[in-house]
């Protein structure tokens, strides 16, 4: 019993430690989002003559990546606009890989809650296994002592 109790702790610690390299993972992503935002934003804020600040071009680089489009600032040369069809690819992109990894960390972890339930099952029919075993030897050498 005592090595059933160590590997639900292994096990426990598995599992935290699969969480966190999700965890790790999701900011990894949300940092590249991140750099490729601020590097849109720059972009914008080189080649839009209506983004005057580099807060204007970030602005435009959010709202167009993200496909919401206020209106407020939009492209207005050849060049901006070409870069607002990569940008918005690029936010179509991030956005995807970043669900992709949140729900591939929610369907893990609900296979490992299965796969620790089966073991648990298993630890049971094990032990229940090595008991009627035990009755079994001792039965058996009861029949083979003489009376």
């Amino acid at each position: 019993m005592r090595l059933f109790t160590r590997n639900r702790r292994a096990g426990a610690a598995h599992i935290a430690a699969a969480n966190w390299r999700i965890v790790q993972m999701l900011v990894r992503q949300l940092l590249v989002a991140c750099a490729l935002l601020v590097a849109c934003g720059f972009g914008y804020w080189w080649i839009e003559p209506r983004a005057t600040s580099l807060a204007d071009g970030m602005w435009l680089a959010f709202v167009t990546a993200s496909t919401v489009g206020y209106g407020d600032v939009i492209p207005s040369t050849l060049a901006s606009k070409l870069f607002s069809v990569v940008v918005v690819l690029l936010g179509f992109a991030v956005l995807s890989l970043v669900t992709a990894a949140i729900a591939a960390a929610l369907v893990g972890s609900q296979e490992r809650l299965i796969e620790r339930e089966i073991l648990r099952d298993l630890h049971r029919e094990i032990a229940a296994v090595r008991t009627d075993l035990a009755a079994l030897r001792e039965a058996r050498g009861r029949d083979d002592s003489p009376s």
